[in-house]
C-alpha cells in the first residue's frame, strides 16, 4: 500500500531524519508547529516538512503517524492522538518497554486506529548504514516498505507489537548503561584522589577505556535528559522478566546528574567537565 500522507511527531535530532526518510517513497511528511521550540521549526523547515500547524490536522490529513519523541512523553502522546479518533497506522518508534508499548497499543486501536511498535537504533539517519529502525505488528512490513529507497534501514520482525521495543530494551541496556558507568566510575576515582592512576593502568591493561569515557562524556552527556526515561523503561524491562533493576536504575540517576548538560553540542563537553558535575553532585548525595 501506498501512503499518501505521513506525520511525524516530533521532528527531533533523531526523528526529523526518520520523516525525510519517509518522504523518499513519494509521501507528503506532516509535522505540528503548535508549541513548538524555534529550533524544532527551523529542523522542520529544512526537512521540507509540511507544517499543518495542529494535533487535530495531522490526524485529520494522515494516513500513518510516526510518533519520534522523548520516551516519558511517548504513552500521553499516544493518548492525545487517540482523542482525535486517528484511525490509520500509529508507529511509535521511542525506547519503551514492552509494557508501555502495549498500553500505546491499547489507547491508539481503542481510537480505531492500527498500531505498529518500533525501536529506531543508531544515530540518526544521514547517511546509508547507520540506523535501523525495527517493527513488530500486523502492518509493520507496510510501514517497512514504506523506507524502502531511503537511507533508513526498516525491519519487520514480527507480526505482535512489542518485539521491536524488546530488542531496543536489550540492545539500549548495554550501550546507554555502559556509558553511564564509565562516567560513573572516572568520577569514583577523582573524588578517591586516583584518576591518573586508574588512567595509567587503563593504558597498560584496557587501553581502550579513557577513549571510550571521552566518547561516553562527548555523546552522552547532552542526550542525558533523554536518558533518564529510556533508563527508567530498561529497568522495567528487566523487572518484568524478573531480572535485577539496579542497574539501570543507578544509570537513570547518572544520567539525571547530567541534564544540565542538555543539547551542549557545540562543543561538546569534555570529559572533565562531566566528571567535575558527577563530582559536584555526590556532595549533596553523601
Amino acid at each position: 500500500m501506498k501512503f499518501k500522507t505521513v506525520a511525524l511527531l516530533h521532528p527531533g535530532n533523531m526523528g526529523v531524519t526518520i520523516g525525510a526518510a519517509a518522504a523518499t517513497s513519494g509521501a507528503r511528511v506532516v509535522w505540528a508547529s503548535h508549541q513548538r521550540s524555534e529550533a524544532t521549526q527551523k529542523r522542520a523547515r529544512q526537512a521540507g516538512l509540511a507544517d499543518v500547524e495542529n494535533l487535530a490536522n495531522v490526524v485529520q490529513a494522515s494516513d500513518v503517524v510516526l510518533a519520534v519523541c522523548p520516551p516519558h512523553a511517548a504513552l500521553d502522546l499516544a493518548r492525545s492522538v487517540a482523542e482525535h479518533s486517528f484511525s490509520g497506522i500509529y508507529v511509535d518508534a521511542n525506547a519503551v518497554s514492552r509494557a508501555t508499548a502495549q498500553q500505546i497499543g491499547e489507547a491508539v486501536t481503542k481510537a480505531g486506529a492500527s498500531f505498529v511498535d518500533g525501536g529506531i537504533i543508531g544515530s540518526p539517519a544521514k547517511r546509508a548504514g547507520t540506523t535501523r529502525l525495527y517493527l513488530s505488528g500486523a502492518r509493520a512490513s507496510e510501514v517497512a516498505n514504506l523506507f524502502s529507497g531511503s537511507m533508513l534501514d526498516a525491519r519487520a520482525i514480527g507480526e505482535k507489537p512489542g518485539a521491536a521495543s524488546a530488542l531496543k530494551m536489550a540492545y539500549a541496556a548495554w550501550t546507554k548503561c555502559s556509558e553511564a558507568l564509565i562516567l560513573a566510575i572516572r568520577a569514583l576515582a577523582a573524588i578517591e584522589g586516583v584518576d591518573k592512576a586508574l588512567l595509567e593502568e587503563w593504558a597498560l591493561s584496557q587501553p581502550d577505556l579513557e577513549r571510550r569515557s571521552i566518547r561516553a562524556a562527548a555523546a552522552s552527556a547532552p542526550k542525558a535528559w533523554r536518558f533518564v526515561g529510556e533508563m527508567r523503561e530498561i529497568s522495567a524491562t528487566f523487572k518484568a522478566a524478573g531480572l535485577p533493576t539496579g542497574f539501570h536504575d543507578a544509570a537513570a540517576d547518572i544520567y539525571e546528574r547530567l541534564a544540565s548538560f542538555k543539547n551542549c553540542t557545540d562543543p561538546p563537553p569534555a570529559v572533565t567537565a562531566v566528571v567535575d558535575m558527577l563530582c559536584a553532585s555526590s556532595e549533596k548525595h553523601r
